[in-house]
């Protein structure tokens, strides 16, 4: 049986302003893999740094993991066999109705995301699932985890099986293994730092600027 795992994270806020702490990007971004097996590398890793008594908390989380634990995490990404996706919002350039609610915002960002990102490695898949980082509140991540079944389900009603899902990141290695990947991405574009970045490069099959050539910002 082809089984596609996906998962999903994502980065940036919505403070749609110009106040400072305000993210300038929201980014969605995805891994696929056919294997989960670089989630059983972390779990181990993660026991190896704590036997070393390294500054490891209790799951890798890559804003605040120090830079040396950053580092052995990469090691472990970069030796397994993945495909990497992000869409990129630039905030301003979003219209008032785009960004009426949080999770019409993200809707957005999905839609885009999966119709351009995802749709024909799932469809290579006989069956495939979505495992999403949820958000801070109940309500949000109910509201976001509706917003990608609706997205999915969109694209892919003639799939007799797929799964989308949501659950904290602590509860996943793979799920944290997104995180490190999406972090990646997002320093390059809120930063121009690529260091994290041109370690994975090789693995992204899309990155795109969803409003790249929009010329109105909004505020």
């Amino acid at each position: 049986m082809s089984r596609l795992h996906v998962f999903a994270d994502e980065a940036g806020n919505f403070d749609f302003s110009r106040n400072r702490g305000a993210s300038k990007y929201y980014i969605v971004a995805t891994i696929t893999a056919h294997s989960c097996g670089f989630g059983t590398e972390l779990l181990d890793l993660h026991r190896d740094l704590a036997w070393r008594r390294e500054p490891v908390k209790g799951f890798f989380h890559a804003t605040t993991d120090a830079q040396r634990v950053r580092d052995e995490v990469f090691n472990v990404i970069c030796r397994h066999d993945f495909t990497l996706q992000a869409t990129i919002m630039e905030k301003s350039k979003a219209q008032l109705a785009t960004r009426a609610t949080d999770s019409t915002f993200y809707k957005t960002g999905w839609l885009y995301h999966f119709r351009h990102g995802l749709k024909n490695s799932v469809n290579r898949a006989e069956e495939f699932m979505v495992s999403a980082a949820s958000v801070a509140t109940k309500k949000r991540q109910t509201d976001f985890e509706d917003s990608i079944r609706a997205v999915v389900g969109q694209f892919m009603h003639h799939k007799p099986k797929w799964v989308v899902s949501t659950w904290r990141a602590h509860c996943d290695p793979c799920l944290q293994f997104a995180d490190y990947c999406t972090w990646a991405i997002q320093r390059k574009w809120e930063m121009q730092d690529t260091r994290s970045y041109d370690l994975i490069k090789d693995r992204i099959t899309y990155e795109f600027d969803l409003w790249e050539h929009g010329t109105t910002h909004y505020y």
